[in-house]
């Protein structure tokens, strides 16, 4: 038993004492009402940042530890805005360290539970005359143009207690009439200042969103505060006098250029399609029973519409709406790219779920959840960053990421292969060490090793190092 208790502190104390780690620098600017929660949470998020994926039991390794990890999360006077903190200023200093914009990609995920008690958490929607027990996350990632995550910049969580049919509902009343301030679409708006607000630098942010994100109070907002938005649009809008809309104007534009982007079908293969751009400034009216408050804007709308008609997948057509300023097809190809980079945020939300295994907790109520949520946030955020970092940077300086021990280590586990020689210095030659220790195969022609063998190489990597610490111990070197 005493040896199970040592692995699980040497966990820890691994990340936490005596060098400057992810986790130290994830956790500085967190501000606890008791130093003890504090110190917790560091040992925490270690705990399960070495472990990824595994249940609270198991990277905790005995009872106390175990106990003391369900009383942080269960305690009251720790809520996810104390856990993330410390996360959001680390974002804010590498957004202050980087050149050139910033894109701030905007998304909603939901989480399901399956409890006898779902009361105690909440629902989400409601399918086949079901509700569905869970809890909803729209969350907002900082990355730069190249689509390195820079770290999360704003997050909310909530759940619904009770439905009422959205058709039903549109009967009574028009959805535009409703103040933005008694629907849930309000989260866009609250996530767009407070990421604005914790970066910055507002004039640097491009806050990117899909057809969900298609509100004109957000567009307003956005002008307010002095920043941009790239959105994809799904409401035909009034514009110009108010007798036609947008899609009337757009009619009358001629193709601008083409543009030839990589895709993949139904089936994962890759493929091609050839989009025809167009692109036109117009003045944009605010939804009828909102023009006395809303000013009208000059906004600039980009089609992008897929010549030809595919076989094995949807045909592309994105219509964007966007403050920024498109005087050229070459303006306008790189919209279009900067909100192709949305899915990474989609990404990050594959991570949080298949690679934390956040959907399989068994924490009871909302609260316990959306604290361990938290945690998991910091987590996928960190094997995010590093698969994208080795893809952006690959010749950045490995302390970018890792310590000199894990370095060490990694060159004495995985043998350095004859073309590996020059590139021993930098950043990537290590990332593919963890992933080999995952699971790559680290061929000639195989892509850039992905986010599941990196949190497998890290959670071997962790194991081992911890391993070879406690037989310096026991052997007295």
């Amino acid at each position: 038993m005493g040896l199970v208790k040592e692995r699980a502190e040497a966990r820890a104390q691994r990340l936490t004492t005596g060098i400057d780690t992810w986790v130290d620098r994830e956790a500085a600017g967190c501000e606890f009402k008791d130093e003890r929660l504090g110190r917790r949470f560091c040992k925490l998020l270690a705990q399960i940042g070495s472990d990824m994926g595994q249940s609270i039991p198991l990277v905790c390794q005995d009872w106390a530890n175990t106990k003391a990890a369900y009383r942080f999360f269960s305690n009251e006077r720790v809520k996810e805005a104390d856990i993330l903190c410390g996360h959001f200023e680390a974002t804010r200093g590498r957004v202050t360290a980087t050149k050139g914009p910033i894109l701030i990609l905007h998304d909603t995920t939901e989480f399901s539970f399956k409890r006898e008690k779902p009361d105690l958490i909440g629902f989400t929607r409601k399918t086949a005359g079901r509700t569905q027990c869970g809890i909803l996350m729209h969350s907002s990632l900082a990355v730069t143009t190249e689509g390195l995550p820079l770290g999360l910049a704003a997050i909310k969580f909530w759940t619904r207690k009770k439905f009422k049919g959205t058709t039903a509902l549109k009967r009574k009343i028009n959805p535009t009439r409703v103040p933005i301030e008694q629907k849930e679409s309000i989260r866009w708006l609250e996530n767009l200042r407070q990421s604005t607000d914790l970066l910055a630098t507002p004039g640097r942010c491009v806050h990117i969103g899909d057809r969900e994100s298609d509100i004109y109070e957000l567009f307003c907002l956005a002008e307010e505060v002095g920043t941009h938005f790239l959105v994809r649009t799904c409401v035909d809008r009034l514009a110009g006098d108010g007798n036609h809309t947008i899609a009337d104007e757009m009619d009358e534009v001629t193709v601008k250029g083409l543009h030839r982007i990589k895709v993949k079908d139904d089936k994962g293969d890759p493929d091609e399609a050839l989009l025809e751009i167009r692109f036109r400034k117009l003045r944009i009216l605010p939804p009828i029973g909102k023009q006395k408050k809303y000013p009208a804007l000059t906004l600039t709308v980009i089609h992008a519409q897929e010549r030809g008609t595919p076989k094995r997948r949807k045909k592309i057509e994105w219509k964007l709406l966007t403050d920024l300023s498109v005087q050229s097809r070459k303006d306008a190809v790189e919209k279009i790219e900067w909100y192709a980079l949305r899915w990474k945020i989609e990404v990050f939300h594959k991570v949080l779920k298949s690679g934390c295994k956040a959907e399989d907790s068994k924490l009871r109520t909302a609260e316990r959840l959306v604290n361990l949520i938290a945690v998991f946030c910091i987590v996928s955020w960190r094997v995010f960053w590093m698969t994208m970092l080795n893809r952006s940077s690959p010749n950045a300086l490995p302390q970018t990421a890792l310590t000199d021990p894990e370095l060490r280590l990694l060159d004495h586990l995985v043998k350095d292969r004859g073309g590996d020689r020059p590139r021993r210095s930098t950043l990537s030659h290590y990332v593919v060490k963890i992933a080999r220790l995952g699971g790559y195969l680290a061929r000639a022609n195989d892509p850039p090793p992905g986010n599941t063998v990196i949190w497998r190489g890290l959670s071997r990597l962790t194991d081992i190092e911890l391993g070879a610490a406690i037989e310096a111990k026991i052997m007295g070197n």
